[in-house]
């Protein structure tokens, strides 16, 4: 069961395209694209009963943290299959387990798509309620010295003066 397992992970991982490596039998790593979050590392384990799946997404809170871990509690009802989890540095990773008996070439390619769905549909939401602080020290850092911020775009809300602008 684990080699019917292990074939259609990467047919399916082959058919979709995916850039992905093989650190050792039974386990993928793949570079999902994403739009908010560029890139979500996504590993893929497949055990004697189950595949895992584990993917970052943002490291820790600076700040508001309980904010972040109720949105996360939030969303993990709205998930199939993936769950948001937190690891012992309080870093978040998607992560989900399904049994090697129900793993296929489609059901895979669900699996992946959940993930890249959400890890970057929560990216921006994540960084804005985790990190509003430093996202507000980078605008004003860069506004002062005349640099890029269109990689700020989509906090632009936490631009200084932004609240001004609204009044």
């Amino acid at each position: 069961m684990r080699a019917r397992a292990i074939a259609a992970v990467e047919a399916a991982l082959t058919e979709a395209e995916a850039g992905y490596e093989r650190p050792e039998e039974g386990h993928f790593v793949v570079s999902l694209p994403g739009t908010h979050k560029l890139t979500t590392t996504c590993s893929l384990l497949v055990g004697d009963h189950t595949l895992s799946v584990n993917a970052f997404v943002v490291r820790a809170a600076d700040e508001n943290r309980e904010a972040v871990y109720r949105w996360l509690l939030e969303h993990n009802t709205r998930l199939s299959g993936i769950a948001f989890a937190l690891d012992r540095l309080g870093d978040v990773f998607l992560v989900g387990r399904i049994p090697l008996a129900a793993v296929t070439e489609a059901q895979v390619d669900r699996l992946l798509g959940a993930v890249l769905d959400a890890a970057d549909s929560s990216f921006d939401t994540l960084l804005e309620l985790g990190f509003a602080g430093s996202i507000r020290r980078e605008w004003a850092w860069r506004l002062k010295r005349g640099e890029s911020t269109a990689n700020l775009a989509a906090f632009e809300r936490l631009r200084p003066g932004a609240d001004d602008s609204e009044s």
